[in-house]
């Protein structure tokens, strides 16, 4: 078993450096989003200087961390307690069979800086607990929290905190064939005005997702947290997507603070 105290010393000196900001960042890389009209070389300055912490390496962790890699996102936090599993593999795209047993924390870290070594990736081997969230939030200050769990109990608390602290998170979940997003800024509906209670879950054999599932969600989640950043186009608060792959139909549900 891989213990997160093994890391404590790797990760305090990662998060003390990962403190600085105006990164270098080659423009080269980035000409074609920084083409875009309302994104420009300010848009990519900001995705630079901006801090994003990722909650899950798993199937919806995996797009989302890999795009906010590749979209030049200067400082990202990626959390995950479990190790990569042959089975994992199906639907978590940014772990490879050589990094089977790995912790997926680091061989999420390893894959980004693969993909963008201008950046800087923190792993944190550790399941994520609402006191350990409110620390990093304190302490690394995130521009956006993506929120890529698989536990009703995980998706509540961090709603819970990101709100108490006023940080703006993504909440994004699958099903089988399904999938849903919505985002949380400050003055928007919260998860709890969507669901007042926390979904008992089944207690069955998981059966599912296919595998493109989470890739499509996860993708909308990283979507939503360039825009933020970036300021560009209209965030899902207070919207809910709903995805079918099935039909392959999007559907939005609106909602209000109760």
């Amino acid at each position: 078993m891989f213990h997160s105290y093994n890391l404590l010393r790797i990760i305090t000196d990662s998060m003390d450096n990962s403190t600085k900001d105006n990164l270098y960042f080659d423009p080269m890389r980035y000409s074609r989003q920084t083409s875009l009209p309302d994104f420009g070389m300010e848009g990519q300055r900001r995705l630079t200087d901006a801090r994003v912490l990722v909650i899950g390496a798993g199937g919806l962790g995996s797009p989302a961390a890999l795009y906010l890699a590749a979209a030049g996102v200067g400082h990202i936090y990626i959390a995950d307690g479990d190790n990569v599993e042959v089975s994992n593999l199906q639907r978590q795209i940014i772990h490879t069979t050589a990094r089977e047993n790995t912790p997926k924390a680091l061989s999420a870290r390893t894959a980004m800086l693969e993909l963008n070594p201008d950046i800087e990736v923190t792993a944190l081997v550790e399941f994520i607990t609402p006191e350990r969230l409110a620390e990093l939030i304190r302490d690394i200050r995130p521009d956006f929290v993506i929120d890529a769990t698989d536990s009703f109990d995980a998706k509540f608390f961090i709603n819970d905190v990101c709100v108490a602290a006023g940080t703006p998170c993504s909440y994004g979940a699958i099903y089988r064939y399904e999938g849903q997003l919505t985002t949380w800024i400050p003055g928007s509906p919260t998860l709890r005005d969507l669901f007042p209670s926390v979904p008992v879950p089944e207690k069955t054999t998981p059966i599912g997702p296919l595998g493109v599932v989470p890739g499509i969600i996860g993708t909308l989640q990283a979507a939503e947290a360039i825009k933020h950043i970036t300021g560009i186009g209209c965030l899902l608060t207070g919207t809910l997507l709903y995805f079918n792959i099935l039909t392959m139909d999007f559907n939005r549900i609106t909602y209000t603070s109760r």
